[in-house]
């Protein structure tokens, strides 16, 4: 046989094995098979607290091409040509997974291509196209024309695209690029996280129409003191706003403002959310132009609950509503094996939460990443406080004028994006040292820009890197917070002006076999059974009840929710085809604690 042929022939073998490894998934989960095969993913309206009825989804398969030597997807100034080297991608997954139909590493230049038309009925109005998360410079085409640009990972951004459009077939194309190189928000997406990097489209593409004046967004406050709701609408062009509460469908209040304005919407003996009642009120705002005539309308909800610091028998702690509820929560990382940074479904999104939930938890710490709106959604309307993480930057000392200012700006994103949901009661915006700089003034900036929640400036200050020089506690901010593995004891005590937590703990892991991730698996610690693993939770829980009761803690967050890859310290495999413990007793224990939290009221 020549060495042409044999050559040939190792070049389809090896072709023929890729494509095959593409299709075969490592651990798949219960959803696999059903996103593969849909033809929309995530047909859902994306943004429930400002959702309109008209609208199309652009998730489904696309033309791709990306990867080292794939032209220059960083700014680019004209599409690419397109040629018979396509491959077809199933957005909104990335490259890397397995669902995305490409499951390749690190392809740092990616560009996308697909045709829409634009319904007959949206004739006159114009035309928003919406990416919901994108890693991480992208620059948008539409009919060849440069429709403008973005930098960022984890914060959603649109582009009126109404000049670009024609009549019948448009073409849109993106082109992004991500370098992987710690130098931009990444979280443990990054050259020094752990686990497989995500890039490109990962969440919702869709496009809306809207009048020229019309809602850009709004802002949402519970101030249950005056028993009201503090309502801001910013819209293009002037306009007068109607907002009206409802309760079951029935009009609770109305109130009208100017756009871009502040005003009020009375809430007379407002019916509070809390984990153990998450009561959502209904909201329709109106936007009506100079004449009269309403030129926007959009649905919301709201959720009316405060959470400050105060005094609980001379302890400082978090108060919820004006009393204390320990919070008892898991660590939350978002990592699936077959979506990686984006969850299967819909279904499998809701998943996790509600299985916080049933477990007898009510906090998640989403853990160095953000997610799509939905997933704030269902823990608003479920009842699950969130903790919600900064993802970090990795060489915040390498061009410190670029790499701070990027942190600083999507840091801004994620609370603005996510200001209304009243499932989220504090912000972290670093986790142990990692990426960490000005981290006072950063706590101190996060609180004055909102002031309605609390700030954990740097949970677990006690750990540190081995290759950087630790910030260490702030010193300000409304936590002292540690992370003690496997703990509890050695936790953080409260000081006059910060309550105590436990930010994270525990880590206990579990061997399930033909349920773990292709890797050297890892914990902090082992059990070998499901019985033994359970018995050591209780045994931890009854610990962190008496730091709870004679050390004045006030949070507790278990590490972690799932196995994600290597770790396999989940109550859940990675796949979440196993729980781990004894989930019956898990809930009963976790309630009896947060029980006992109740009894130190004053």
């Amino acid at each position: 046989m020549n060495k042409h042929r044999i050559c040939l022939i190792i070049f389809f073998l090896t072709i023929h094995c890729s494509l095959a490894l593409a299709q075969t998934p490592s651990l798949p989960t219960q959803w696999t098979k059903q996103a593969k095969e849909v033809t929309v993913p995530f047909p859902e309206y994306p943004r429930p607290q400002l959702e309109r009825s008209d609208w199309l989804c652009l998730n489904g398969k696309w033309d791709y091409m990306g990867g080292k030597d794939i032209a220059d997807a960083f700014n680019p100034q004209v599409p690419v040509s397109f040629n018979n080297k396509a491959e077809q991608i199933l957005v909104p997954y990335c490259p890397e997974s397995l669902l995305s139909g490409i499951q390749r590493k690190q392809e740092i230049n990616m560009w996308y291509r697909r045709s829409f038309e634009i319904p007959s009925g949206w004739k006159n109005k114009q035309v928003i196209i919406h990416f919901d998360a994108v890693a991480y410079h992208t620059t948008l085409f539409i009919n060849g024309h440069n429709a403008g640009t973005h930098a960022g990972s984890y914060d959603a951004f649109n582009f009126d695209i109404t000049p670009y459009l024609t009549t019948g077939k448009n073409t849109v194309v993106v082109a992004v690029q991500d370098l992987n190189d710690g130098r931009v928000p990444s979280g443990k997406n990054g050259p020094r996280g752990d686990y497989t990097f995500c890039s490109g489209i990962w969440r919702t593409v869709w496009l809306e129409p809207v009048n020229k004046t019309h809602v850009e967004d709004i802002r949402l406050l519970p101030e249950l003191a005056n028993s009201r709701l503090k309502v801001i609408v910013n819209s293009t062009g002037e306009g007068k706003v109607t907002a009206i509460a409802l309760d079951s469908g029935n009009e609770v209040s109305q109130a009208e403002g100017a756009g871009g304005a502040s005003f009020y919407l009375p809430i007379k003996s407002p019916k509070l959310w809390s984990p153990e009642d998450p009561f959502l009120y209904d909201l329709t705002i109106s936007l009506k132009d100079a004449k009269g005539n309403i030129v926007d309308k959009i649905k919301s909800y709201f959720g009316m609950r405060d959470i400050k610091l105060g005094k609980v028998n001379g302890v400082t702690r978090p108060l919820v509503n004006g009393k204390f509820i320990m919070q008892l929560g898991l660590l939350d990382q978002g990592y699936w094996p077959d979506g990686i940074l984006t969850a299967p479904t819909e279904e499998a999104l809701k998943y996790d939460i509600q299985f916080t939930k049933n477990a007898g938890f009510n906090l998640i710490r989403k853990h160095m990443k953000t997610e799509p709106q939905r997933f704030y959604y269902w823990a608003d309307k479920l009842g699950l406080f969130v903790w919600q993480d900064m993802p970090a930057i990795w060489y915040q000392n390498e061009d410190t004028a670029k790499t701070r200012t990027e942190y600083r700006k999507e840091l801004k994103a994620l609370i603005d994006e996510h200001y209304n949901s009243p499932s989220i009661i504090t912000w972290v915006p670093f986790n142990e040292n990692w990426g960490a700089f000005d981290v006072k003034e950063i706590t101190a900036w996060v609180k004055q820009y909102d002031p309605s929640r609390l700030v954990n400036g740097n949970s677990g200050f006690n750990n540190n890197p081995s290759y950087q020089k630790a910030y260490g506690d702030p010193g300000n901010g409304d936590y002292v917070d540690t992370h003690i593995y496997v703990g509890p004891y050695g936790a953080s005590v409260p000081d006059e002006h910060r309550a105590a937590s436990l930010g994270e703990f525990g880590g206990v892991g579990l061997f399930v076999r033909g349920h773990m991730w292709p890797v050297a698996n890892n914990a902090y610690d082992y059990e070998p059974t499901r019985a033994r693993l359970t018995d050591r939770y209780v045994f931890l829980l009854d610990q962190v009840e008496q730091l709870m009761k004679y050390k004045g803690l006030s949070v507790a967050i278990y590490t972690q929710t799932t196995d994600v890859e290597h770790e396999v310290n989940g109550m859940l495999t990675y796949d979440r085809a196993v729980e781990k413990m004894e989930i019956d007793r898990v809930k009963a224990v976790n309630e009896a604690v947060i029980k006992e939290s109740y009894k130190l009221a004053p």
